[in-house]
């Protein structure tokens, strides 16, 4: 019985890592969709970070201040502004995975 587990074990990790040695990428290819990504946002797209961070530390102030008078304005100002930290952050992570598929597309 162990001897047909051991060769079970053997035959699904080879099924479950070929999907993903497929979808492997280089770390080159990682860090030029990075730089393209920061190059566009630099030059294109350059107060696009202050721009979500400001509204969401806005609309975070506008509604503690509805909850919770001026303190909750300050605090639900801090809040909109961290969530609008990590916005940016999801944003600039999906324009990169975007990149890297394009590039991965484009033969060279």
């Amino acid at each position: 019985m162990t001897k047909n587990r051991a060769i079970s074990a053997i035959i699904l990790a080879g099924l479950l890592a070929g999907p993903v040695a497929a979808m492997a990428q280089t770390q080159a290819e990682h860090d030029r969709a990075k730089a393209q990504q920061e190059y566009e946002d630099k030059h294109v797209h350059s107060h696009h970070k202050a721009k979500i961070v400001g509204g969401s530390a806005a609309g975070g102030a506008a509604v503690g201040a509805l909850a919770g008078g001026p303190v909750g304005a300050v605090v639900g100002a801090g809040v909109g502004a961290g969530g609008g930290v990590v916005a940016n952050k999801i944003r600039k992570h999906h324009g990169i995975k975007k990149k890297e598929e394009r590039n991965a597309a484009v033969p060279q």
